[in-house]
């Protein structure tokens, strides 16, 4: 188990290539980071609060879109506190959410922002073991959930992505990329990078979305130690199995990203224009909490410039690099 099973650049070969999520085991076995649990952190942040989301553990036919759930500030101690049951979470920032009702999570948390007066705990994550030499805490992101938390199904329109289970166990519900149109994908809420599912995988309602029986999904169990590899474009379902989890992730960048983002500025765009004239005020039924405000058609149109620039910059330096090599 102290021997790693592949080697960084076989790692990142499989990484870059691979169609299909993969479970990585004995990788990690020598990181800092899997000492992360709530405990560890608590301690390392010593009282400074974080956004917690919270939802109802009742399972609807509905999807629990993040626009649809309770925002508190809280500390980890708080967190913990009212995840045990103990009778200080009375008057605390939860005091208002059963525990046996609700679940709660700390999601989207970039780790160079939480610990900003900490940097040397980003060295905890070493990404260099996957074949991405100084990628490290730095450029991941941290996710602290309760029992039942969950993320609604989606694809990440940008890059794959790698997660590291620290803490308790969670559940993913994975569909390839060629299952989009039975997943009825959506744009509202919106949130650049992401294309939700009007399905709730946990409970779909059939009648409605019929066409859900042609799924093909892909459920993995993940395990503290363990990495799980989500390809490029794979929809995913998340739920927190465990009464606390902790996870780690990190976005690999790939070529193919160049040309989402201009898909993604048309999107914005679009959907910012359609909305601004519906009514410009009413932004909160629609607009994802992680997007902080409906950006004017001016700054939309600077986003798709850059955009464009960028992909045809890629585009030419790939023809230079490919009469190079043939020459």
């Amino acid at each position: 188990e102290d021997v790693k099973p592949f080697t960084p650049e076989k790692t990142k070969e499989i990484v870059m290539s691979l169609q299909q999520p993969a479970v990585f085991c004995n990788m990690v076995s020598d990181w800092p980071a899997l000492h992360w649990n709530v405990k560890y952190l608590s301690a390392v942040l010593d009282g400074k609060t974080i956004q917690f989301r919270l939802g109802l553990k009742t399972v609807d036919l509905v999807p629990q879109f993040e626009t649809r759930c309770s925002y508190v500030e809280a500390t980890l101690e708080e967190f913990l506190a009212w995840s045990c049951g103990q009778p200080s979470c009375l008057s605390g920032p939860f005091s208002r959410y059963e525990y046996s009702k609700y679940w709660a999570y700390a999601d989207y948390k970039y780790i160079a922002r939480i610990f900003e007066d900490k940097p040397e705990i980003f060295q905890d994550i070493r990404w260099s073991d996957f074949g991405f030499p100084g990628r490290s805490g730095k450029e991941s992101t941290l996710w602290i959930g309760s029992e039942g938390a969950n993320t609604p199904c989606h694809l990440d329109s940008y890059g794959c992505n790698l997660v590291l289970q620290v803490q308790g166990r969670k559940r993913w519900h994975l569909f390839p990329p060629g299952d989009t149109s039975f997943l009825y994908p959506t744009r509202i809420p919106y949130e650049e990078s992401s294309v939700f599912s009007k399905v709730n995988v946990a409970n779909p309602d059939l009648k409605r979305f019929p066409e859900f029986r042609n799924t093909t999904a892909h459920v993995v169990t993940l395990s503290p130690g363990q990495v799980l590899l989500v390809p490029r474009h794979w929809w995913h379902y998340v739920e927190s199995i465990d009464p606390i989890t902790v996870s780690i992730n990190s976005w690999i960048e790939l070529d193919a990203d160049h040309e989402a983002r201009v898909e993604e500025a048309i999107t914005r765009m679009l959907v910012c224009a359609i909305k601004s004239a519906e009514n410009p005020s009413d932004g909160d039924g629609w607009l994802n909490p992680t997007e902080v405000e409906a950006t004017s058609h001016e700054i939309n149109l600077q986003y798709l410039n850059k955009a464009v620039s960028a992909y045809f910059r890629c585009q030419k330096a790939s023809v230079s690099e490919q009469a190079c090599s043939s020459s």
